[in-house]
Parts: structure tokens; C-alpha cells; sequence
């Protein structure tokens, strides 16, 4: 597994709910669930209904709940873009 961390923002139509760095990020995709890591190869994906969950270096993980949008991976940057969103 490569090191590092991935950059994630998290953003709805109500605007930014959740940037930063974080050692993984579970998404909610349309054909089930999708685990994210460092060194990740590119990724375009629809979202379902679900739990994003964002784990950071320190082991805390933080929830956004999200009902449809599009996941993109590049270069360990995760940018999640909910149609509707609410941070837990």
C-alpha cells in the first residue's frame, strides 16, 4: 500500500460540509460499497444512498450522510459531490 493520505472535500448544493486529509474514505456507490486508499487508481462513480465515511490519521472517523451525487478519485484526491448531503 502506498503512504500518504488522500485530500477529501465533501460538497452539496448547500456548499462545503467536510475537507481534509484522511487515511481512507468509504463511499456509497450505486453497486455497493467502495473503499478508497492512498495510491488509488483514477475513479469516476455514481452515489447511492449511504454513509460516506471518512477515517482520518488519527482513527476518527467522521459521517456524511448522502442520497445521490458522483464520487471522483485523482492523484489521492477525493471529491464527493452529494445531491443532498448532512454531516453527523
Amino acid at each position: 500500500m502506498a503512504g500518504g493520505n488522500l485530500q477529501v472535500e465533501v460538497v452539496s448544493h448547500e456548499g462545503r460540509l467536510w475537507h481534509g486529509a484522511a487515511a481512507s474514505v468509504q463511499v456509497p456507490a450505486v453497486d455497493g460499497q467502495l473503499g478508497i486508499l492512498p495510491g488509488r487508481q483514477p475513479l469516476l462513480a455514481m452515489l447511492g444512498s449511504g454513509s460516506v465515511v471518512v477515517l482520518t490519521d488519527g482513527g476518527r472517523p467522521t459521517r456524511v450522510d448522502v442520497d445521490g451525487g458522483i464520487v471522483s478519485v485523482d492523484s489521492d484526491f477525493v471529491t464527493v459531490v452529494a445531491d443532498h448531503a448532512t454531516l453527523h
